[in-house]
């Protein structure tokens, strides 16, 4: 038997001042993605912005339907659109917000696992890391370099 240490190095930001401009500009878009989330039952919304390489923003909020679980989160809406709209353009980077009509989030909320192994799909897919931002409706902000980072027993078409 013998002991691994598994160690995970994210930026933490205290709000979204912060961030760098370009970051910014993406969390500003994740905030402005909330808007069109469809939330009636939970009254949880999210917003993902992602950034390709070729300066394109895809936005994506979650949509929620009565046949729970056939509602769908933010970050697979806009990885998904990303997809199939630029099948071959690199993604740089995403950010991710949540709020409450029920209380205020103030803690950085992360992708669920589902959306951290849709999102590890297209890493390994382009064979690049992206980073990924995400903060709650306020406060401090997550910065991480790569899925992994999120994901270290990561599964994929390697393991198949």
């Amino acid at each position: 038997m013998r002991n691994v240490n598994i160690s995970t190095t994210i930026t933490l930001f205290d709000d979204i001042s912060e961030l760098a401009s370009e970051d910014k500009m993406l969390m500003d878009a994740a905030i402005k993605a909330k808007n069109s989330s469809y939330a009636p039952y939970s009254k949880f919304t999210v917003g993902a912005a992602i950034l390709l390489e070729n300066d394109k923003v895809i936005l994506g909020s979650n949509q929620e339907n009565a046949a729970y679980p056939s509602g769908m989160c933010a970050e697979r809406v806009a990885i998904w659109k990303a997809g199939s709209e630029y099948p071959d353009i690199k993604i740089k980077k995403i950010a991710i917000t949540a709020s409450s009509k029920l209380k205020k989030v103030d803690k950085p909320v992360g992708p669920c696992g589902a959306c951290r192994q849709s999102l590890l799909e297209y890493e390994v897919k382009q064979n690049q890391s992206f980073s990924i931002l995400f903060m709650g409706e306020v406060g401090e902000i997550v910065k991480t370099n790569s899925l992994v980072d999120l994901l270290p027993f990561s599964f994929d078409g390697a393991s198949l």
